[in-house]
């Protein structure tokens, strides 16, 4: 879960890797450092803490080097310190890598080096990886006497140390023996090559190398790139050559820029009426009533004779399936059910003939869904993905999918990649009930309600400033409860997860009805307890929640539809969305959720696209 960024071509590379770490720093900001290599050898700068850390203590004179190397941490081994942040040295200071991943047999690895000889300055599990490349490196002869050479002694060190390691790892590697190389290498991380006019920028991912190009090579597991001069070669870390296509990458400069706004959660946010109108132009076919899913137009008669579909995903788009999971159900009559891809391999799930597996995942890189996705391909299921990213590792490991085309989400609380795999897996329900018994009308009146959702959305945004001061009202208490039924219940638990991810409030999302089976008893004096109480089949059980809430002292938040008048007696402050149909309410309810997170984190005081702990894309398990 850290961000990587490497260049080598014709330009100043400091100024190159401080900008590309900037748009990186969403992967992991407690440490960061760069590494710079001429023929006078390594130039090293590394800092605890943010990136203008970093930044500030860079020279910013005769800064000459064409090559370099450079990370921001998200920690896994050791705690963030100077000596555990990245670049790091091999014990004779002519390796010098940045790591993303975890190097699971690093302690086996580490007491056999030391057992040679070799000194460790740091904590970290990415420290071996140095040092395992110097130890082939520095051994005479073997190189020579090798029946497999590669083209250097630089690559072939790299291949002996990688074919070693157990884990997962994307790499970046340069040798002070070697001044104009540079060495990328893929294994369960993302890692992307951009191949510019004279220059290469090897990153974590497209955000770092859009400005400079927007050619890319995608490294597939156990690949590797050997960039010498102006040319570049790829092969697997076992030597044998392979040839990879140049890809555009598919968004500009512009996308990823703030603009006007204060954060990226506060733009991410805004974006969403264009963002689930750009989701479902071309698929949604109001005119011949059908859904178009381009990548999965193949698989949709398999689809539709599935007895059964199991959603995956972590965090929000484990709460994304759960509303599939809903719709799938529902309008499809297709039996589904929703796992936690960090506990689906570990649990021995039954996958029988005909199951499909949707895998949910904006970065793509998700290290649990990916592991979720070889286990159920082991046991003969169809993979389908669902993500954000563009050429991301599932998107090429998954049988089919469907892209959300929303845009680069930077911020690390997710929301229109939400709004858009709901969109998603809405649009799927419908077309296999379609296929399977679903009238026209009631296939018409949901195609048509989807159409209008970005409308639906932009109105509720306009709540802004009352959101915001219901929020000042509350952000007080430590403790809140969201609440919901039917469709809107894993809305309540994504919007608990919001306030807790970024105003770090202590939030429990539940089904309403669950309240009383337990957790009401901490309801205190002046609680907020948020509910989701839209016009819908399970209406009047959730007044019957909100009085239990009342009766309690909690204040209850209330999210409503326009024109009930009747909920207003309920509510200490109300919320008020437009009047949708039930299995589409989820991309609206969710909004103001959104929208209260963003505002009591603002008045907290905390970073809102940088909370603590946290990383964008969870690339380690």
């Amino acid at each position: 879960m850290c961000g990587i960024v490497a260049y080598l071509g014709h330009k100043d590379a400091q100024p190159i890797l401080v900008e590309g770490l900037k748009r990186l720093e969403y992967r992991g900001y407690d440490s960061a450092g760069i590494a710079l290599l001429s023929s006078s050898g390594f130039r090293v700068h590394k800092t605890t803490g943010r990136m203008n850390g970093l930044e500030q203590s860079l020279p910013v004179d005769n800064c000459d080097e064409i090559l370099g190397i450079g990370h921001t941490r998200w920690a896994t081994h050791g705690k963030p310190t100077e000596a555990n942040a990245h670049p790091h040295m091999d014990f004779s200071g002519k390796i010098s890598i940045v790591h993303n991943g975890i190097i699971e047999n690093y302690s086996t690895l580490k007491k056999w080096l030391q057992s040679k000889g070799y000194e460790f300055s740091s904590e970290t599990d990415s420290e071996v990886v140095a040092n395992l490349i110097g130890y082939f490196f520095n051994t005479e002869n073997e190189f020579d006497n090798t029946t497999c050479q590669s083209e250097n002694k630089f690559e072939w060190s790299v291949q002996q140390a990688l074919s070693e390691l157990v884990g997962t790892y994307g790499l970046a590697i340069m040798c002070s023996d070697y001044p104009d190389m540079l060495i990328g290498a893929k294994k369960g991380s993302p890692l992307i090559l951009g191949v510019g006019e004279n220059e290469f920028v090897i990153a974590s991912d497209a955000s770092a190398i859009v400005e400079h190009t927007t050619r890319a090579i995608y490294l597939s597991d156990n690949e590797m790139v050997t960039i010498k001069g102006n040319n570049f070669h790829t092969k697997t870390i076992d030597n044998i050559q392979i040839t990879k296509t140049l890809k555009d990458i598919e968004f500009s400069l512009e996308a990823i820029e703030l603009d006007t706004y204060e954060h990226y959660m506060q733009k991410e946010i805004a974006e969403q009426p264009t963002a689930i109108e750009t989701c479902l132009k071309g698929r949604v076919d109001i005119a011949n009533t059908r859904v178009v899913l381009g990548g999965l137009q193949d698989q949709l008669r398999d689809l539709a004779r599935t007895k059964r579909i199991i959603l995956t995903g972590c965090g929000t788009a484990w709460h994304a399936g759960l509303v599939g999971e809903f719709l799938f159900e529902q309008i499809a009559r297709i039996p589904a059910e929703v796992e936690y891809a960090s506990e689906f391999r570990y649990r021995n799930p039954i996958i029988e003939d005909g199951t499909i597996v949707i895998a949910i995942s904006q970065s793509g890189e998700t290290a649990d869904t990916l592991a979720a996705i070889e286990h159920a391909k082991e046991r003969g299921a169809t993979v389908l993905g669902m993500v954000n990213v563009v050429g991301s590792t599932i998107a090429r490991t998954t049988d089919a999918g469907v892209y959300l085309r929303v845009g680069p989400e930077i911020g690390v609380a997710s929301t229109k990649a939400f709004t858009a795999q709901v969109a998603v897996l809405t649009m799927l329900a419908i077309e296999l009930g379609r296929r399977r018994h679903l009238s026209y009308d009631l296939s018409a009146e949901l195609l048509t309600g989807l159409s209008q959702l970005p409308d639906k959305i932009a109105s509720v945004l306009k709540q802004q400033e009352h959101i915001k001061q219901i929020a000042k009202a509350n952000i007080d208490k430590e403790n809140w409860l969201f609440l919901g039924r039917g469709v809107n219940y894993p809305v309540a638990l994504e919007g608990a997860l919001k306030l807790k991810e970024i105003s770090y409030i202590h939030a429990e999302g539940l089904p309403a009805a669950e309240m009383k089976h337990g957790p009401i008893a901490l309801i205190t004096n002046n609680m907020p307890a948020v509910f989701i109480a839209t016009k819908s089949s399970q209406y009047n059980k959730v007044i019957g929640n909100i009085e239990e809430v009342r009766a309690r002292g909690g204040r209850t938040i209330v999210i409503a539809t326009e024109g009930d008048e009747n909920i207003k007696q309920y509510a200490d402050h109300l919320i008020t969305v437009p009047d949708v149909t039930e299995q589409l309410q989820p991309i609206v309810t969710v909004i103001p959720l959104q929208m209260l997170a963003y505002h009591a984190a603002v008045l907290r005081g905390h970073d809102v696209d940088k909370p603590r702990n946290l990383a964008k894309s969870v690339t380690v398990e």
